[in-house]
């Protein structure tokens, strides 16, 4: 998949949007019955999720390539549609949506402080994280309809991770290998502390799911190596994602 066309990754996105179209929406009526610690915790990821794509979308038109910059808007509306699904997940649960959060508006500042190649290189560190995040939720929580919207964001974040790999591995290829490397090293660095901050601020909702946070943070970490790989090497083969993904 990380080797395909930027063509490809439009009718990949429009093909996704006319599926969800055709199965709908989960059952929100049947309500969910949420541990308030996972309510705290899916209220953080809810606003994380909440973000109108601008800055992204003003860099991407200005990287020059039309194909690619349609592709990141498809991608912004199905970050949009998993805030969605996670405000309806709350309000079937009895909860509400957070206006902010400190941590996500110093996320979004640090996203914004240089061009594409950094806001990509951060917005992989939260894709990376929602990996392991959203496949807890779903494995663990014991509320069917969590489950099944957590499911179904974790789907979309399996192909959102090579479309952000194949852009970074473009953005690096022109620096030396010496460079490469340390920005995929920092990466990594600096993926190893969020899941661990995640680990902290969304221990009690972890522990619910039945997830440690010392194996969270594993998971988290042992993620990073593929995925540098991918963003700083030759393509994977069509079709395929980083192994351990």
């Amino acid at each position: 998949m990380i080797n395909r066309g930027y063509g490809e990754w439009v009718r990949d996105f429009e093909a996704e949007r006319e599926r969800r179209a055709a199965v709908g929406d989960p059952q929100w009526d049947r309500g969910a019955a949420l541990d308030p610690a996972l309510v705290r915790s899916l209220q953080r990821f809810q606003v994380g999720e909440d973000g109108d794509g601008s800055a992204l979308i003003g860099k991407a038109d200005r990287a020059g390539d039309p194909v690619y910059a349609q592709a990141a808007r498809l991608f912004v509306a199905e970050e949009q549609n998993h805030a969605r699904m996670l405000a309806l997940l709350l309000t079937a649960g009895g909860a509400e949506t957070l206006a902010g959060h400190w941590s996500d508006a110093a996320f979004v500042r640090l996203r914004r402080l240089l061009g594409l190649r950094v806001e990509l290189l951060v917005l992989m560190v939260a894709e990376a994280v929602a990996l392991r995040y959203y496949r807890a939720v779903r494995d663990g929580a014991p509320d069917p309809l969590a489950a099944e919207v957590a499911g179904r964001i974790l789907a979309d974040e399996e192909r959102h991770v090579p479309f952000h790999c194949r852009r970074l591995r473009e953005a690096l290829a022109p620096l030396p290998a010496p460079a490469r490397r340390a920005a995929t090293l920092a990466w990594q660095a600096m993926l190893a502390g969020a899941g661990a901050f995640v680990a902290v601020d969304h221990g009690p909702a972890l522990r619910h799911l039945g997830l440690r946070r010392r194996r969270f943070v594993a998971n988290v970490i042992r993620s990073s190596g593929p995925l540098a790989r991918a963003m700083s090497t030759a393509p994977a083969p069509a079709g395929s994602s980083p192994a351990g993904v």
